[in-house]
């Protein structure tokens, strides 16, 4: 709330939407580590060694390429047309249906996958300290509905609070201090587990890397999800379409005062996801290892694995302490970023409208509402599978967004296309096609599901632009 009132003096749209471009690149950076680990991976990456061993370091690699992808291809071209959001590039060349197609389909994306990430942090928090905090005191005791709506009430107003006035200039200084709580954190945790297992920090690591689960590549088996190359390809993709065409993502990016500043902090931060989901993973094996030392049953649920210890007081309260610090840092610098980039989206791409304040509030207000919302009902349904349901829907709506810039980047003319049907029938074809491999071969689609999808966008495009050429 102080870097709030800090950064928000005299602010405008241009403040809330770009950080009238002053943004130092170093601070954006170092946010954007932060900002780029969700609350639900700083809970599930730990835990992915329980059946994956360390192969994700496999699309960590690939994320590298992919960030410079990003920085030498994608933002060039931003730059150049100085966009505010980047689905403004789609109108220049697709049209006024391409472009609102994009930021829709973005907007579906952010608005249930944000959501739901938010959901998972919402209830870990209500569960280990809201509840018993407000039971402690005699307040609503027993009634879980009312304390879980109270919870997520008060972290999204404060988001909504922080983030009303300033916008991506607050987020840019606000991610500094939430990356630097979420690694302190993390740290100190991994501190706390080398303890418990009676070692030296060089001890503890050496175990670490000699245990059958540090395992990170995987060469022999093609059809394998885990397989290194399906894994570092997807890996440049996810980072093409999550962060390159994704606003949430590229927002603050967009705010540094050059291109080239904005290059090498692009180029940086991505270098720094390797170590940084390293510390994750090596977490996960030492606490497999303190699990088997302590005979406690490993979780089912890989998600467990980090709360099963952390969480429950089994390391000591200090450390369900960070373990909160750590998440709350981690869902917030998302959160905030994802609500931001809704408003600056609906108001821009949507309503066309970006130099009206009065609808940038209501806007921002009302993307609280429905992310608050959609929250609720996710709870009220209590089922694993409308979760796994949604995630699945924010896979398949990625790619048509890969389909709709690889297209506007490689056709000559400025065309208008009939891009709605399309990016609709490409997620179903991508289905339809997944089940029916898997039902005849056995093979399971992973994250080259997003390309493919990209793919059936892309065609589908150049298909009905062809045709209307050849009509006119």
């Amino acid at each position: 709330m102080i870097v709030s009132r800090l950064t928000a003096r005299q602010s405008d749209n241009d403040t809330f939407y770009r950080g009238n471009r002053r943004s130092p690149w170093y601070m954006v950076a170092y946010g954007m580590v932060g900002a780029s680990i969700s609350g639900v991976t700083f809970v599930s990456v730990p835990g992915m060694v329980m059946h994956t061993d360390m192969t994700y370091m496999q699309t960590c690699l690939g994320f590298i390429l992919g960030y410079f992808a990003v920085a030498f291809l994608l933002l060039p071209v931003y730059y150049k047309l100085n966009l505010t959001t980047i689905y403004s590039f789609l109108q220049q060349r697709l049209g006024r249906e391409g472009h609102r197609t994009g930021a829709s389909f973005f907007l579906l994306s952010k608005m249930t996958g944000a959501a739901v990430r938010f959901y998972v942090v919402c209830l870990i928090l209500h569960r280990f300290v809201v509840e018993p905090l407000l039971s402690s005191v005699g307040w609503c005791n027993g009634a879980t509905n009312l304390t879980f709506g109270l919870t997520v009430a008060l972290m999204v107003g404060w988001i909504w609070v922080y983030t009303r006035r300033g916008g991506i200039k607050t987020l840019v200084w606000t991610d500094t201090l939430q990356t630097t709580c979420m690694f302190t954190a993390l740290i100190l945790i991994i501190y706390n587990v080398v303890g418990m297992l009676d070692m030296s920090v060089g001890e503890a690591l050496t175990a670490v890397f000699q245990d059958e689960h540090s395992r990170m590549f995987v060469w022999d088996d093609w059809v394998s999800k885990q397989n290194f190359w399906k894994q570092f390809l997807s890996g440049i993709f996810i980072v093409i379409v999550m962060t390159g065409l994704d606003q949430d993502m590229m927002q603050k990016n967009l705010t540094c005062k050059t291109l080239r500043d904005a290059q090498k902090d692009m180029c940086t931060y991505g270098f720094a996801f390797v170590p940084a989901n390293l510390l994750f993973m090596v977490l996960g094996v030492m606490l497999m290892m303190l699990a088997t030392k302590q005979g406690i049953a490993l979780p089912e649920n890989s998600d467990e694995l980090l709360p099963m210890f952390a969480a429950t007081g089994r390391l000591g309260q200090a450390v369900v302490v960070l373990f909160t610090v750590g998440i709350v840092a981690a869902s917030f610098s998302s959160a905030d970023s994802a609500l931001t980039a809704m408003t600056t989206t609906w108001c821009v791409d949507i309503a066309q409208r970006p130099k009206d304040e009065r609808l940038r509030r209501r806007v921002h207000i009302a993307m609280a509402l429905v992310f608050a919302v959609i929250i609720l009902m996710v709870k009220a349904l209590n089922s694993t599978s409308v979760i796994d349901a949604i995630y699945i829907l924010c896979s398949y709506t990625y790619g048509p967004l890969l389909g709709l810039f690889a297209y506007s980047f490689t056709t000559k003319t400025h065309t208008s296309v009939r891009g709605t049907a399309v990016c609709i029938l490409s997620p179903l074809l991508c289905y339809a096609l997944n089940l029916l491999v898997a039902k005849t071969t056995g093979y399971q689609f992973g994250y080259e599901l997003l390309m493919l999808n990209g793919l059936f966008t892309f065609l589908g495009l150049w298909i009905t632009d062809r045709k209307k050429k050849l009509s006119e």
